[in-house]
C-alpha cells in the first residue's frame, strides 16, 4: 500500500495512544482527532504533541488531537484503518473467544462519542496491568523518581478531569457531541443558500434559482429526524426511534392537530423540539426494555416507544419547544439592539476561551433554531470577532518574535486557516502557549464584536444564513436588514477592527520588551549564533513553559 503524508500521521499517533487495543472510538469534527480511550496513562503526550502534524492536544470527555481543516478528515479513515488492522492481527492470540467477549466487543465507528461506547475486549487486559504497575513504583519506595512523576502526574489529570466534570459542562458537551456531525451539511446548504441569494438579488439565471433553493433547504426541512438520530444515539437510545419521534415535528399532518385551542404548525419546535422528544424517547424504550419479556420486545418496545413519545410530542413539546425558539429569537434581537455594544465586547471577547475548552459547539443549537425562525444568526458575526482578535495577536507575534524561526513557520501554516475562521491551529500553535498574547487575542475579539454589535444598535443587524465557517469565508452567507452590501461593509469593519485591536494589544502588551532577561532585540539563542558559545543571560523570571522555545527563555 502506498504511504501518504496523513496516513504516516496515523501510523504515528496510534502507538502514542497506547495502540489498538486502547482505542474504544474515534470520530473527528471540523479539527480534531476525538478519541475515545480506555487507560489515558498509555498515552504519550509529549511524543504526541511533537509531532509535526498535530497542533495541540486537549485532554478533555474524548481525547482530542488538534490536526487543523483538511487534515484532520483525511487522517480519521487512515487512522480507523490502522485501529481495524491491528485488531485484527490482534484478534488470534487474544484470549480463548466466549459468547460474552463477543457480546461485548465493539468496533469504531466515526461518530459515536467515546462515552456510549464499552471499551473493547482486549483493552482492560492492556491497561489494568500498566495502571497498577505504575502505581506500585510509585508506592514501593525504591520505585524510580520518573513512575513516582508519571503517577503523580496521572493523579493530577484525573483529579482536574473529575473536577471540570460538572453536570452543566458534560450537558454541553453531549449536547456538542449531536450537533457537530450536522456541521458538514449545514455549511454545505449554508453557501448554497447564499449563492442561490445572490442570484435572485442580482435577478440571474431564475430558472435555476428554485432548484438550488431545494437543494438549499431540503436539509433544514428535515433537520429534525437528524438531530433525533444522534440524540438517541448519544444517550444510549436506538438511533432510528430517536428519529422516528422527531420526524412528527416536521410531518405535513400535524396541521391537522390543534393543542390549547391553536393549530400546530409542521416544524413548531424545530431542532428544541426534536432534541427533547428523541431524549424522551429513549428514556421511554430503556424504561420498556426493564419490565417486556425478550420474547415480546421486539413488537412492543418500539411500539410504545414512538406512540408514547410521538403523543406527547405533539401535546406537549412541540408546544412549549415552539415558544422557546419564539424566545430565543426575541431574546438575540433584543440583547444586540439594545445593549449592542456590550453585548458584542462580551460574546467577542468570550468566545475563543469557549473554542479552546471545546464547548462552542453546544451553541450550534441556538444559530440553528435563529436560522429556522428569521433565516439567519446574528450571533455569528458577532462570535467570528473572536478568530479576528486571534490573527491580529499572531501577526504581533510574527513581527516581535522576528528571530523565532520555528514559531514563525507554525503562525505561516495556521495564519491561511485563522483567516478562514478555524481558530484552534493558531490558538494551540501559538497564542495559547505563549499565554499573554491569549488575552490580548480575546481583547481583539471583544472590540470586533463591539464594532457589529454598535451597527447593530443603530439598526443595521447582521447575520448569517449558516454555521459552520467565520473570517473570509462568512462573507458568502452574510445577510441582514439592509441587505447585501451593508451586511459586508459592517461585518469588514468587524474583522478590521479585531486585526487591529489584536495586533496592537499584543503588540504593546505581549510582554515581548524583555525575553529571558535579554531585550529581544540582542537574543541570539534562536537564531544561529555566529559564536559557538551562547551569550550569558539571567535567569529566567517564573512563567508558563513554551514549547517553542527549548531552553525555558522566555517569559510570559
Amino acid at each position: 500500500m502506498r504511504t501518504t503524508p496523513h496516513s504516516a500521521t496515523a501510523a504515528a499517533i496510534l502507538p502514542l495512544v497506547g495502540g489498538a487495543a486502547n482505542v474504544t472510538s474515534v470520530a473527528h469534527c471540523m479539527t480534531r482527532l476525538r478519541l475515545g480511550l480506555a487507560d489515558r496513562s498509555l498515552v504519550d503526550e509529549g511524543s504526541l504533541r511533537a509531532l509535526p502534524a498535530v497542533l495541540g492536544v486537549v485532554d478533555d470527555d474524548t481525547y482530542q488531537i488538534v490536526l487543523g481543516p483538511g487534515t484532520v478528515a483525511k487522517v480519521t479513515p487512515e487512522f480507523e484503518t490502522l485501529v481495524a488492522s491491528e485488531a485484527a492481527e490482534a484478534r488470534p492470540t487474544a484470549a480463548p473467544a466466549t459468547a460474552e467477549a463477543s457480546v461485548n466487543a465493539t468496533p469504531v465507528t466515526t461518530e459515536a462519542p467515546a462515552t456510549t461506547l464499552p471499551t473493547t475486549a482486549q483493552a482492560p487486559a492492556t491497561a489494568a496491568p500498566a495502571t497498577a504497575e505504575t502505581a506500585a513504583a510509585a508506592a514501593e519506595p525504591g520505585g524510580t523518581e520518573a513512575a513516582r512523576l508519571a503517577a503523580r502526574g496521572a493523579a493530577l489529570k484525573a483529579a482536574q478531569r473529575q473536577r471540570h466534570a460538572t453536570p452543566v459542562r458534560l450537558l454541553l458537551r453531549r449536547i456538542a457531541n449531536i450537533f457537530v456531525p450536522l456541521i458538514p451539511a449545514l455549511i454545505g446548504c449554508g453557501v448554497i443558500a447564499g449563492v442561490n441569494g445572490l442570484l435572485l438579488n442580482l435577478g440571474w439565471l431564475p430558472s435555476l434559482t428554485p432548484a438550488l433553493a431545494a437543494v438549499a433547504s431540503g436539509f433544514m426541512a428535515l433537520i429534525a429526524v437528524f438531530v433525533g438520530h444522534h440524540t438517541a444515539k448519544e444517550f444510549g437510545g436506538t438511533p432510528i426511534l430517536g428519529g422516528a419521534v422527531a420526524a412528527v415535528i416536521v410531518y405535513a399532518g400535524v396541521a391537522k392537530v390543534t393543542v390549547f385551542g391553536t393549530t400546530l404548525t409542521p416544524g413548531q419546535g424545530g431542532v428544541l423540539g426534536a432534541l427533547a422528544a428523541a431524549l424522551l424517547g429513549t428514556y421511554v424504550e430503556k424504561w420498556c426494555r426493564t419490565w417486556v419479556p425478550d420474547t415480546l420486545d421486539v413488537l412492543v418496545t418500539p411500539t410504545l416507544t414512538v406512540l408514547l413519545t410521538g403523543l406527547v410530542t405533539l401535546y406537549g413539546l412541540m408546544y412549549a419547544a415552539g415558544a422557546a425558539t419564539s424566545a430565543i429569537g426575541t431574546a438575540a434581537t433584543w440583547l444586540l439592539s439594545t445593549t449592542g455594544v456590550f453585548a458584542g465586547l462580551i460574546l467577542g471577547g468570550l468566545f475563543l476561551p469557549l473554542v479552546m475548552l471545546g464547548l462552542h459547539q453546544a451553541l450550534i443549537p441556538l444559530h440553528t433554531t435563529l436560522i429556522e425562525q428569521q433565516g439567519y444568526t446574528v450571533l455569528l458575526p458577532v462570535l467570528a470577532m473572536a478568530g479576528a482578535g486571534q490573527v491580529g495577536a499572531a501577526l504581533a507575534v510574527y513581527v516581535r518574535l522576528r528571530h523565532d524561526h520555528s514559531l514563525r513557520t507554525t503562525i505561516r501554516s495556521a495564519l491561511p486557516a485563522g483567516l478562514l475562521g478555524v481558530g484552534e491551529p493558531l490558538i494551540y500553535g501559538v497564542s495559547l502557549p505563549l499565554g499573554r498574547p491569549f488575552l490580548t487575542a480575546c481583547a481583539g475579539g471583544a472590540a470586533g464584536g463591539a464594532f457589529v454589535g454598535l451597527f447593530s444598535m443603530l439598526g443595521d443587524r447582521i447575520g448569517s444564513t449558516a454555521i459552520g465557517p467565520s473570517g473570509w469565508a462568512l462573507f458568502p452567507l452574510l445577510a441582514g436588514s439592509g441587505g447585501l452590501l451593508p451586511s459586508v461593509a459592517i461585518y469588514a469593519g468587524g474583522l478590521l477592527t479585531g486585526y487591529a485591536v489584536g495586533f496592537g494589544a499584543t503588540y504593546f502588551f505581549g510582554s515581548f520588551g524583555v525575553v529571558g532577561g535579554v531585550c529581544e532585540a540582542e537574543r541570539t539563542d534562536i537564531a544561529a549564533p555566529a559564536d559557538p558559545a551562547p551569550p550569558t543571560r539571567t535567569a529566567a523570571p517564573a512563567g508558563t513553559a513554551d514549547p517553542h522555545d527549548p531552553e525555558g527563555n522566555r517569559t510570559l
